[in-house]
């Protein structure tokens, strides 16, 4: 392949797009609800907004919410025992953070939409495909935006996947193999609030996995789910070796380590989805997009969290020659930033949430099917009732 045909190649991706702050003749009122610490992302990245000022905490925690107030400095923050003390108290709220965990997600969210109040909800969008749909129906009738914290979007090599799949240059997808994981990556170190159903109701795909749906289903348009047949398991979760410290957390282990789906999608797509939080692997493989003209290999990282582990390249034919173009790696940049920003932006501007509940519904009715074919011992039809 000459330098000619290469380079031609590269400069149809190499200019990532920029983001820029709509500027605000007020300041945002804002709540967060949950303040444990995937708040303090939320709190660090909001105390880097001028035009941003946090009102209001929740945690049913007593005295947490105060003691997170006094860390961040919101001087003058009203704290609360529940986001229905909050949002029943708090009149005039732009917006609120729910950043509890991922059984409340649902709950809070559509609460503080029925008061009118736009939501930035952290991922996953909840646990079950009926809270989802009862999320949505809580979202359209209240005329609000309901965004869903999946920042690995914001990415610029993420938004180049998109970029590419989108030129046409990979031809019409048939297959796509996806996922990620950690070598030994439970995330204990605050608790077990990720590893209890009454708390978490799903493990991996809830922390993990749904980012890495989302990085293939956005770029070739959130077609839907049409079957799954899903496989979970939690051998490393119930051992109390991978628990030095905490040995007892064996026990509270009720969620999946590891998860598998195979689903196949409208417009005769098949997905191959893994995910874990523990293997004996650094890598459950590649992110692999193969099309009719190309195919796209993502290189995988050995602690996956929804990032690029090295630069893509696309597989193709030229003039009778197989050829290999690499795609150079972009600066990450602050994805949590522009989580934030852009959420707020779009508060501001009327226009649309930055990651539509319209999608994301899609990523939790996989994530549920997995769930229930794993139960059931079969495929399953994946079935989304219209909102």
């Amino acid at each position: 392949m000459s330098k000619k045909d290469t380079q031609s190649i590269l400069d149809e991706f190499k200019n990532a797009p920029t983001e820029e702050k709509v500027k605000a003749d007020r300041k945002l009122k804002v709540g967060i609800i949950g303040t444990g610490w995937i708040a303090d992302a939320h709190a660090q990245k909001y105390k880097m907004m001028d035009d941003v000022e946090v009102v209001a905490l929740a945690d049913l925690i007593p005295g947490k919410a105060e003691k997170f107030a006094e860390k961040w400095e919101l001087t003058g923050a009203r704290c609360y025992l529940s986001h229905k003390e909050l949002l029943d108290a708090e009149t005039d709220l732009d917006a609120v953070s729910v950043c509890t965990y991922n059984r409340t997600h649902a709950e809070c969210s559509i609460y503080a939409l029925k008061k009118g109040v736009h939501v930035l909800c952290e991922k996953p969008m909840c646990v079950t495909l009926e809270e989802a749909v009862e999320m949505r129906k809580a979202e359209k009738e209240s005329g609000k935006i309901l965004s869903i914290g999946f920042q690995p979007r914001m990415n610029p090599n993420m938004k180049k996947v998109k970029e590419i799949v989108e030129s046409g240059v990979l031809g019409d997808i048939y297959y796509i193999q996806t996922g990620g994981g950690r070598r030994r990556g439970i995330p204990t170190p605050f608790g077990t609030s990720f590893i209890e159903d009454q708390t978490a109701g799903i493990g991996a795909m809830g922390d993990i996995g749904c980012y890495s749906l989302d990085m293939v289903l956005n770029a070739i348009g959130y077609p839907k789910p049409l079957t799954v047949t899903g496989y979970t398991s939690n051998f490393f979760g119930i051992d109390p070796k991978n628990y030095p410290w905490h040995p007892e957390y064996a026990e509270k282990f009720e969620v999946e380590d590891f998860a598998a789906g195979f689903i196949r999608l409208e417009g005769g797509i098949i997905l191959d989805f893994r995910i874990a939080w523990a293997m004996n692997l650094d890598t459950p493989g590649d992110t692999i997009i193969m099309g009719k003209k190309a195919s796209l290999r993502i290189p995988s990282t050995e602690c996956w969290n929804g990032s690029v582990g090295g630069p893509m390249k696309v597989y193709s034919e030229m003039a009778g020659s197989q050829v290999c173009t690499e795609i150079p790696l972009l600066p990450d940049g602050d994805c949590f930033y522009l989580k934030v920003r852009s959420f707020l932006d779009a508060i501001l501007t009327g226009g649309k949430s930055p990651v539509p509940t319209e999608q994301i519904i899609i990523n939790q009715a996989i994530i549920d099917g997995i769930v229930n074919s794993a139960k059931a011992g079969k495929e399953l039809t994946i079935d989304i009732p219209e909102v």
